[in-house]
């Protein structure tokens, strides 16, 4: 009934449509138990009608003392089976303020570099599995159509390769975010619009298997359990053709250039190291002013302040 009532919340508020019924075949399957509905003792957890405790192999213990207010079971697309106990955690607490701060930018040929000019590299896990993936998938096109055992066994197949798949990307992401997390005290990334991003038939593949929007997810949440700030810049700042050293910008700049010299000072820089730099100056200058941070049309001292004493001199 809650679940019902915030669909209906949810459609009159014009975010959602009308709501429909769970489809069994389709949908992820899921079942809700309120305290009412389960008893847990001695890390055994029995629900509702049922005589003996669910043997249950927990992923790690429950904190010290804590009273689970809600359990769901699900059963994902690959036949396996999931509790999930929602309790109060008292070792999640903020962490003692640190000084530093990491501009990250996201890329495709690493996953992540830093404003510190370390690069991580993209593990690219679907790739890895690409083979398999795409034998599993050829054989159960060729199975007939409906509720057959062996379509069944086939589309199974397919759906444990993919679970194997997501199953090692959320665990990387994790272990990067928790890290980042820790290190540092503001986190500055850039905004980035992923759903759009992937209509590009050339990238889409490598920008879902990159999980960009997970990413920046877990580190939002991750930054609010423990103290942290996290910033998002603009999508539109010009954060790889800006120069880090003098603060000129460059020209249009193809995604095939890695690196560029800027024709004010000379530096050279390496792209997505410039880019990570430059996102944490302008994360630092939102903390400092509270200000937005506006993408930059005209190079300081460049052809615009040029025009501005010409047209000065004229009488």
């Amino acid at each position: 009934m809650r679940h019902l009532q915030t669909a209906f919340t949810n459609f009159f508020g014009k975010r959602t449509k009308y709501p429909r019924f769970k489809s069994r075949k389709k949908s992820r399957q899921s079942a809700e138990y309120t305290t009412s509905g389960f008893r847990f003792r001695d890390g055994r957890l029995t629900l509702a009608k049922m005589t003996e405790p669910l043997d249950i192999v927990w992923s790690r213990p429950l904190p010290e003392g804590a009273r689970p207010s809600t359990v769901t079971v699900s059963r994902d697309s690959a036949g396996r089976w999931f509790v999930s106990v929602l309790c109060d955690d008292p070792s999640v607490k903020p962490l003692p303020a640190a000084d530093a701060a990491v501009g990250v930018d996201v890329g495709l040929d690493h996953l992540l570099t830093l404003s510190t000019g370390e690069k991580v590299a993209n593990p690219r896990h679907e790739r890895r599995d690409r083979t398999r993936l795409a034998r599993a998938q050829r054989a159960l096109s060729k199975k007939a159509r409906g509720d057959g055992a062996n379509r069944c066994k086939a589309r199974r197949r397919v759906a444990r390769i993919h679970a194997r798949i997501a199953d090692r990307r959320r665990d990387h992401l994790h272990k990067l975010t928790t890290r980042l997390v820790r290190e540092n005290q503001t986190i500055v990334i850039e905004d980035l619009a992923v759903r759009n991003m992937v209509k590009n038939r050339s990238l889409a593949r490598a920008i879902s298997d990159a999980a960009w929007s997970e990413f920046r997810n877990m580190l939002e949440y991750k930054a609010d359990w423990y103290g942290r700030e996290v910033i998002a810049v603009d999508r539109f700042f010009p954060s790889s053709r800006l120069c880090s050293h003098c603060g000129s910008l460059a020209g249009a700049m193809p995604l095939h250039i890695r690196k560029w010299t800027c024709d004010n000072c000379g530096t050279v820089h390496d792209r997505d190291v410039n880019a990570a730099k430059n996102l944490r100056a302008a994360g630092l200058a939102v903390t400092v002013c509270g200000a937005g941070v506006r993408p930059q049309r005209r190079t300081p001292g460049g052809q615009s302040a040029a025009k501005q004493k010409t047209l000065r001199r004229e009488p």
